[in-house]
């Protein structure tokens, strides 16, 4: 089991200026990742500038998005040159670029019409973006990747869309919000629908958690959660608060829980802005 961290973009009090602060204590405490995650209608640093700055303080931990929002970012070809430049800066291998639709309308607010075709737009890019890593787009722009083909590509969700996504363009799935139960049969169904399509190759189960070791003061914490899940209703916001893993004991059973259910990586969102946080979480997985 692979056990990486996501950095909490999502809470009001992080400091953008920290990033390279996590990336470097991320890595020194041996963890084998380091993901950060993307909202547009929210102050969440912007995510492929945050894994550049990532990718230029470390060496061994992968790089995630978990996941970017690609249809708002419009140009195809411009994402796919920020990804690959990414994927230089990193050392091909390392990136690994986790996209999905968004679930939410406010992300799409300078389009508001582009999130009902959302996934049709999604679909179109995927297209563009690995022509232009595999060297058959003519009207590329920008750098080729340090990787062969691209960065590996990982799909979050849990609809039919996303299958057939992860099968044709994908090396693994990211799930969210999901019981370990509701994990081992969706993986399932990937595998399934995989082996109809000729596929051969393992795709990889990527859980991603929300971890709260920390204290529950103002913007972090269980507080953190309930403020970012509130826009999508209060049920979603208690249900979010009440699926956060907050002590140790809790985590490992957690961790062994998704491992059973044949979870290859955990990615974990902190909840607490301090960088120095990451020791204790370290402790409660045996790391140090």
């Amino acid at each position: 089991m692979k056990l990486s961290v996501a950095i909490p973009g999502h809470i009001r009090a992080f400091r953008i200026g920290t990033v390279p602060d996590w990336a470097r204590e991320i890595e020194r405490l041996g963890f084998d990742g380091m993901s950060v995650t993307d909202r547009r209608a929210w102050p969440t640093p912007e995510p492929m500038t945050s894994l550049a700055a990532a990718a230029a303080v470390t060496t061994r931990i992968q790089l995630f998005s978990s996941v970017v929002l690609a249809p708002p970012r419009g140009s195809a070809s411009t994402f796919a040159s920020e990804a690959a430049t990414v994927d230089h800066l990193a050392g091909g291998g390392r990136l690994r670029l986790g996209l999905a639709p968004g679930g939410r309308a406010s992300d799409y607010v300078d389009d508001p019409t582009a999130y009902e075709r959302r996934g049709r737009d999604f679909d179109t890019m995927l297209a563009h973006m690995k022509a232009h890593w595999n060297g058959t787009d003519d009207d590329a722009v920008g750098p080729a990747p340090a990787t062969a083909g691209g960065p590996p590509l990982l799909f979050g969700g849990h609809s039919q869309p996303t299958i057939r996504r992860v099968v044709e363009h994908g090396a693994g799935w990211i799930a969210g919000g999901l019981e370990p139960e509701a994990v081992n049969r969706f993986r399932h169904r990937i595998a399934d629908a995989a082996t109809k399509a000729g596929r051969h190759e393992r795709t990889e189960t990527l859980v991603s958690i929300m971890v709260a070791l920390g204290p529950d003061t103002a913007g972090a914490g269980l507080n953190a959660i309930g403020e970012y899940y509130r826009d999508l209703g209060a049920d979603v916001s208690r249900g979010a608060v009440a699926a956060t893993v907050t002590d140790p004991h809790s985590l490992r059973t957690c961790i062994r829980a998704y491992s059973d259910a044949g979870a290859d990586h955990i990615i974990m969102t902190v909840n607490d802005p301090d960088p120095d946080s990451l020791t204790a979480l370290a402790h409660a997985l045996d790391l140090l």
